[in-house]
């Protein structure tokens, strides 16, 4: 974890990393698509393998993590759903109405297939997990997914526009039960529950 950081510095590195970020995600894009001849793919590789040692050098050990703000939220860079410097993340923006609704809206593309021409099911429940758990996280108090169930109604499709959206269905202590879905312009493609646990204080 990262200590607290002012906003405007936090600002200032992602004006720098996050158009990095997307570089990458156009890159491994293409990578899965292009039908470039074997010459032109080898002279691509040597220059993303020089761009890798380069920002290597100045490379920090380990995760990312989080960064504290002086206001109890925390921004999570590197997250593999919303990291704004992660390029395997879309990454989801995510909005809290004032009813306490939770979602977003996105498209996933090659990078992301699972069947032909659809979104892996598996990173439809990363989506899903991460989106549900946002109703039950509250500043300076995490949640942790304890249980999470599916009910995949038929397939999502890959480069469609897609919502994922999700409430607060009851709490009990600790546990928050969320409910929620990710839909296409057609309906709903995934139902998900989920109980989302917030740890206890420690009392030292």
């Amino acid at each position: 974890m990262h200590d607290q950081t002012p906003c405007i510095d936090l600002s200032q590195l992602e004006s720098v990393y996050a158009p990095l970020a997307e570089s990458i995600r156009r890159l491994i894009d293409v990578s899965i698509r292009t039908e470039a001849e074997p010459a032109a793919v080898a002279a691509a590789q040597a220059k993303i393998d020089a761009a890798t040692a380069e920002l290597s050098v100045t490379a920090q050990p380990g995760p990312v993590g989080v960064h504290h703000m002086p206001n109890g939220q925390t921004i999570a860079w590197g997250n593999a759903v919303v990291g704004v410097r992660n390029p395997v993340a879309p990454p989801l923006v995510i909005h809290h109405d004032p009813d306490g609704l939770v979602w977003s809206e996105f498209a996933l593309g090659a990078a992301y297939e699972g069947p032909p021409g659809h979104v892996h099911g598996g990173v439809c429940a990363l989506v899903l997990d991460h989106v549900l758990g946002a109703t039950a996280h509250q500043p300076g108090r995490p949640a942790y997914t304890g249980t999470l169930t599916l009910r995949y109604r038929r397939r999502t499709a890959l480069g469609r526009p897609l919502r994922a959206q999700a409430h607060v269905e009851r709490t009990e202590g600790v546990k928050t039960f969320a409910v929620g879905y990710l839909a296409d312009e057609d309906g709903v493609t995934v139902e998900a529950e989920g109980i989302f646990i917030h740890p206890r204080q420690s009392s030292s």
